[in-house]
């Protein structure tokens, strides 16, 4: 991305927001042709894998280590930084008003062996395999507020690229 590339905004904005920076990832298994995302176990949301990112901490870093520890996936074949975006959303895990200035990663699975994750109290989901129009499908029932807007923007923006790299075939477009 340019320097001089204006980064778009997303979301509503909401009184009492608190500032969060960190990321996401657009994983993709090139074997199955399907994305690793992650389903809220309450109400059925599909997330992008992602968080906050430690101080100090190199924001692609931050987000890798968000993969392994709320997926277990670890075996990278390909990343790269894609997009980013500044973003008003509600979040259901924290019950908090959030804006943050997020990062996406697109990230290529060599394999979808995993380790042991880590999640904290408040993460309470489950590793599923979708594709993008499952995605597309779930966020827009969830996204009365625009809260999704930027997770569209980064998974269009992560299949043109996969597919420019020769790693999305068929029908994993959107």
């Amino acid at each position: 991305m340019s320097e001089h590339t204006a980064v778009p905004e997303f979301g509503t904005k909401r009184e009492g927001e608190e500032r969060r920076d960190g990321g996401c990832a657009v994983v993709f298994d090139p074997a199955t042709q399907l994305f690793a995302v992650n389903k809220h176990d309450d109400n059925g949301l599909l997330i992008l894998i992602s968080g906050g990112v430690d101080v100090n901490e190199d924001i692609q870093t931050g987000i890798l280590r968000e993969v392994a520890e709320e997926s277990g996936l670890h075996d990278f074949l390909y990343v790269e930084k894609i997009a980013e975006a500044i973003t008003h959303y509600y979040n259901f895990a924290k019950k908090v008003n959030r804006v943050g200035h997020a990062t996406c990663l697109l990230v290529i699975l060599r394999s979808t062996n995993v380790i042991e994750r880590h999640l904290e109290a408040h993460e309470k989901f489950t590793l599923v395999w979708v594709t993008a129009e499952d995605l597309l499908t779930n966020w827009r029932t969830y996204n009365e507020h625009g809260d999704h807007g930027h997770w569209i923007y980064f998974l269009d923006k992560a299949v043109a690229r996969a597919r420019e790299l020769g790693y999305v075939v068929g029908d994993a477009s959107l």
